[in-house]
């Protein structure tokens, strides 16, 4: 779906749906496959914008990939080659920064670029401790912004203290660490998503964990199959929808049940909303089937340690926040200013425009409720989150419209976001 869009949905949400691959255990998969000693077989890999620019990227990089049914295989090179042009990651900054730790490895010379929003993106708390680890990178500005010139070489391993926890920062880190002298460690203040390390013990390395600290010994990942579970990022959209509409109840099934990123379920509870979790497995991902009744909400204080398990997912709890009794209060949530978009702000103007009363601050919000809602103009900013979010919103103004005006942004994460959208709004069957 391309251009601007009126969305004018209404009605309940109902019905059972399923998600595509989850975005962050695409990526990894593709690229520890690539990094692997024998080929790999991934089940269930998103098939969006961001995902094919990280398989653009690892087939730069002299890895094989193709589809065989219901698979997709990957086969790695004897080692990662020089890329002969410029790897662009699109609007992916989960490519843009792993690759930044991978390409740190990889002998002669890798340029990694993306679209112009990715170029604003400063990446600085990537590239400063890969520095110090020996790596040779070059980036625009003091904040360093893409194009990155990365010259790889011998690194060493050693321990790193994140001032913020960040998923992709440390993933970086562990993957160039792979193939560093040495141990690499990384501190977080809090415990960010950990398919890295799951993924990477799957994977035959010795990755260890000490409270908030994850330590990686050097070595090669070996091959196997990956079972990537549907994506509780974009499931996140239509159970706090349900959870805000009076009368909906959605079920999302094999959604990935990751304790680091299900933050979201615990917020859910928290306001009030029915969550039910069944056929759960702890197999590889967790993964399991959840359903979300609406309920009376009521509001509560997000901060600390919850943010980073559900940083995507803030944008639609926004909107949520909106409906729940009380004063929703986020805090310690300054990563969104430095997403797609500044989402804090993109999202502040936009729920201000459409009556709620919200209050932004330098690391969070804070939203007073319940308040109706009504139509609105949002510019997206090309943040596919925003987007979506605010689709959801609309559900939400009693048949007042809004109107987005670019939604080419959503391919990069749920391409069929739309087409779930209208089946659990029964507009489509």
């Amino acid at each position: 779906m391309k251009g601007p869009v009126v969305c004018r949905r209404h009605g309940l949400l109902r019905g059972a749906f399923e998600v595509p691959g989850d975005k962050s255990v695409s990526h990894r998969a593709l690229l520890f496959s690539a990094l692997a000693s024998s080929p790999s077989k991934v089940r269930g890999l998103l098939e969006a914008e961001d995902v094919r620019a990280t398989r653009r990227a690892v087939e730069a990089l002299g890895a094989v990939v193709r589809d065989e049914g219901a698979f997709t295989v990957v086969e790695p090179p004897p080692r990662l080659v020089e890329p002969e042009d410029v790897i662009d990651c699109g609007n992916s900054g989960t490519s843009l920064r792993l690759l930044c730790g991978v390409c740190a490895t990889v002998s002669g010379l890798s340029v990694l670029t993306g679209d112009a929003s990715l170029r604003r993106r400063p990446v600085r708390r990537v590239l400063d401790p890969l520095w110090h680890m020996g790596a040779v990178l070059h980036a625009r500005g003091s904040d360093r912004f893409a194009p990155i010139m990365v010259k790889g070489g011998a690194l060493r391993g050693m321990r790193h203290v994140l001032e913020v926890a960040s998923a992709q920062v440390k993933s970086a880190l562990l993957l160039a660490g792979l193939f560093a002298n040495g141990e690499t460690t990384v501190v977080e203040p809090h415990r960010s998503r950990d398919h890295t390390e799951r993924l990477l013990r799957a994977m035959g390395i010795d990755v260890r964990e000490d409270g908030l600290a994850v330590t990686v010994t050097p070595g090669q990942p070996r091959g196997g199959t990956i079972e990537v579970p549907g994506d509780i990022s974009s499931a996140a959209f239509f159970l706090c929808g349900a959870a805000a509409l009076e009368g909906s109840e959605v079920t999302a099934h094999n959604v990935g049940l990751n304790p680091s990123r299900s933050g979201v379920l615990d917020v859910l509870e928290r306001m009030g909303a029915r969550v039910k979790v069944t056929n759960a497995t702890e197999e590889g991902e967790p993964r399991g089937d959840v359903t979300v009744s609406a309920a009376g909400l009521r509001a509560t204080t997000i901060d600390g340690a919850l943010v980073p398990r559900l940083i995507d997912e803030l944008p639609v709890i926004m909107v949520m926040a909106t409906q729940a009794q009380g004063r929703t209060v986020i805090r310690d949530a300054q990563e969104l200013r430095v997403k797609e978009s500044d989402r804090l702000a993109v999202m502040g103007e936009a729920l201000a425009g459409a009556g709620a009363k919200i209050e932004l601050f330098q690391d969070g919000c804070a939203i007073e409720g319940p308040t109706p809602l009504r139509g609105v103009s949002v510019r997206t900013r090309l943040d596919h989150r925003v987007a979506m979010s605010m689709a959801v919103a609309q559900l939400l103004m009693a048949g007042d419209e809004v109107c987005l005006d670019d939604v080419a942004c959503v391919d990069t994460s749920f391409p069929s976001f739309f087409s779930i959208l209208d089946r659990l709004t029964g507009i489509a069957p």
